[in-house]
């Protein structure tokens, strides 16, 4: 017990002293500034960081914005290049094929960025999703050999398995992955299999501390063979609760056009045609719905935001108000106050922004029983958390929300993210594994 104070004084007295005269520096490395949960997620935690006294800069392939404290690689033409060279490889290997071109990534391209002043500068470096042509297998052994103290956080499962981000219910990774079932083939030889055992290779000396963005996720890779012997712990996103908050209802509809009598459910991805979204579950739900409760379903219209949202009309019978693309935090803000119910058909999923957002503005939601959704859902408390790809019960957790006491569960939704994943608990939980 002793002990345990004197650590815990101790690393406070630390933290204190670090963040009071800047010795700490963290640099935050991921593809993109803005565009994909992982870039939204390494955003909100460099802001966390920042209100904790922490210096904390982000380094990118792709810069979007003119912020000072992010800083991209440049060099437009090169890492197209590098990001259309493994492409090729990949499409090569897999048979002259398109199908599943995006669902693993082999890292055989990439720059060094250990030669950067912004990475010289940093005492902690810490690695976000890099992929697409950002950071090579090679890369990533120099940063893990530079000195700094490395902390991995996991978007997806990419950092413990050969070459896919979702595994699904394959658990090759677990021993040697081989032979990757979302490969049409190996023309270019088994590349599951040696990336995985290059990783082993580079993961080996190092000492690395492994952060799952949701309790799941870290389970899955402690099993992995590439994570023995290194720490693997679960800290959720950050969210910035002073802006996703509750607003009135009637103000956000009427700022996006939305109809003001009726209950609207929000369903909303990058790309509606990823099969991994579950959207055809989700269109299954509603005919239930329509068959089932034909008087409850008059009222309800769904809105849909992403790229191709206008493509799925057809397949509803519901009415469905299309979306384009929403980028602006504010009006996204203002979008989740207008709707009663978000919904997430997800079938694989680390910790949505999505949902967190949504809770946050103090609207209930609805999703499957798979990954880090029913860490963020507590079932009939903020929301309803249906049984895996059953649009039945998909379809009964909607009447459900819809049916019960609807301030009870926004109020619900809205505490759960206070407790869990506001900004300077997560930055706490961070400032942790820095230290340690």
């Amino acid at each position: 017990m002793k002990n345990r104070l004197f650590h815990f004084v101790l690393c406070s007295l630390i933290r204190n002293f670090a963040t009071t005269f800047g010795i700490m520096q963290v640099l935050i490395i991921n593809t993109s500034e803005r565009i994909g949960g992982a870039a939204i997620a390494a955003n909100r935690l460099m802001a966390a960081l920042k209100k904790n006294g922490v210096k904390v800069k982000m380094l990118v392939r792709d810069k979007q914005t003119d912020h000072l404290t992010v800083v991209g690689i440049g060099g437009n033409w090169r890492k197209t290049l590098r990001f259309l060279w493994e492409r090729l490889c990949i499409f090569i290997a897999n048979h002259f094929s398109t199908q599943g071109l995006f669902l693993v990534d082999i890292a055989n391209a990439g720059k060094d960025v250990t030669r950067l002043p912004v990475f010289q500068k940093a005492d902690v470096i810490h690695l976000h999703w890099v992929n697409q042509g950002f950071l090579s297998l090679s890369d990533i052994r120099k940063i893990l050999h530079s000195g700094k103290r490395v902390i991995i956080t996991m978007h997806d499962q990419w950092y413990f398995t050969g070459i896919c981000h979702y595994s699904g219910k394959c658990e090759k990774y677990t021993t040697l992955c081989e032979k990757c079932e979302q490969m049409n083939g190996q023309l270019l030889g088994d590349l599951a299999k040696q990336v995985f055992l290059k990783k082993e290779k580079i993961y080996h000396d190092a000492h690395l501390t492994f952060v799952g963005c949701s309790q799941w996720m870290a389970d899955l890779a402690r099993k992995s063979k590439l994570t023995q012997g290194h720490r693997v712990v679960s800290i959720p996103n950050a969210i910035d609760t002073d802006l996703f908050r509750p607003q009135a209802k009637e103000k956000a509809r009427e700022s996006f056009g939305l109809p003001m009598g009726k209950r609207l459910l929000l369903f909303g991805c990058q790309r509606i045609t990823d099969e991994r979204k579950g959207f055809k579950h989700l269109v299954e739900a509603l005919k239930l719905i329509k068959q089932k409760k034909n008087e409850l379903a008059q009222s309800i219209e769904l809105v849909v935001v992403g790229k191709e949202a206008e493509s799925v009309r057809s397949q509803l019978a519901f009415n469905i108000i299309p979306i384009q693309y929403v980028s602006d935090p504010q009006k996204m803000v203002m979008l989740y106050n207008a709707v009663d119910v978000y919904v997430t058909p997800s079938l694989q999923d680390n910790l949505p922004n999505t949902i967190m957002e949504s809770m946050a503005c103090g609207v209930p939601c609805v999703g499957f029983n798979v990954g880090g959704i029913p860490e963020m859902i507590d079932h009939q408390q903020n929301g309803y958390v249906a049984a895996y790809q059953d649009a039945t019960d998909f379809a009964n957790g909607i009447v459900w929300v819809l049916s019960n006491d609807y301030e009870a569960l926004s109020r619900h939704a809205r505490n759960k993210v206070m407790t869990t994943y506001s900004e300077n608990a997560v930055a706490h939980k961070y400032l942790e594994v820095y230290e340690n």
